[in-house]
């Protein structure tokens, strides 16, 4: 079954022009979005600071508006160094936040929380679009988060309804996919995300949901914005620490989003 399916990955790919690869009903260029080794270096930039959570290792993942994988990297010096299972929630999580995320309105994962919980309005959301798990996980586990990472030009699916997932905009404005980062609290996950974003420069974000206009996809914190509002409508949980709120001040204190 693998050699069947790599057979049609480079069948399709001697089809497309020079720097496009088709693969796993994907066939679109990474080229406007960060590498590997950029990827892996905001990441790592990003996890290395303060994000209120147990300061794991973390995993990420770059998709381009198609939802095709672009990039898979990590911060520790092996694949075991961080949660394997969140080489995958990364995936998912950079896949959502593209998925549902317009040139005009940009939803992190953090932001479709409330929404999806029972009786919320967009409640099931979190069982569409599902994974292919033979895109995630045929290949050989020695090459995740390396270049060669199986997910890569692969369409991944997968949909994540908390923190870590967030739109990248272009200085343009141009919507060209997301990010998705996994390994930590899933609020530490949204501030790493939202610093890995920043540190790319792809952070010309136009308008969300959040509290802050200056920062419009951030994540909005249930029992700290006001009741009712837009913001407490797409809220999320406070991720305490042993009872103790040691991230929302962090949230509230990311990078203000780039303007053009």
């Amino acid at each position: 079954m693998i050699r069947k399916r790599v057979c049609s990955m480079l069948a399709g790919a001697m089809l497309l022009p020079m720097g496009l690869f088709a693969a796993g009903g994907g066939g679109s260029a990474c080229g406007d979005l960060p590498s590997h080794a950029e990827l892996k270096s905001a990441l790592s930039a990003a996890q290395s600071q303060a994000n209120g959570g147990f300061g794991l290792n973390m995993w990420g993942t770059i998709v381009n508006r198609d939802g095709v994988v672009c990039a898979v990297a990590f911060t520790g010096d092996d694949r075991g160094d961080q949660w394997p299972g969140s080489r995958v929630i990364s995936a998912q999580k950079a896949n959502t936040a593209n998925s549902f995320s317009l040139p005009g309105l940009a939803l992190s994962t953090a932001n479709l929380w409330a929404a999806t919980q029972p009786g919320g309005s967009l409640f099931g959301l979190q069982h569409s679009n599902p994974v292919d798990t033979s895109a995630a996980y045929d290949g050989n586990s020695v090459h995740n988060g390396q270049p060669s990472d199986f997910m890569t030009h692969n369409k991944i699916g997968g949909v994540n309804v908390f923190g870590g997932g967030l739109a990248l905009y272009d200085e343009n404005g141009t919507l060209l996919g997301a990010v998705g980062v996994s390994g930590d609290t899933s609020c530490a996950d949204h501030n790493i995300a939202w610093r890995t974003r920043n540190n790319l420069g792809l952070d010309f974000v136009p308008g969300g949901v959040g509290g802050d206009p200056t920062r419009p996809d951030n994540i909005n914190y249930a029992g700290l914005v006001a009741v009712p509002s837009l913001a407490n409508d797409f809220s999320h949980p406070v991720c305490v620490i042993a009872g103790v709120d040691g991230v929302s001040a962090i949230s509230a204190a990311l990078p203000i989003v780039s303007t053009p």
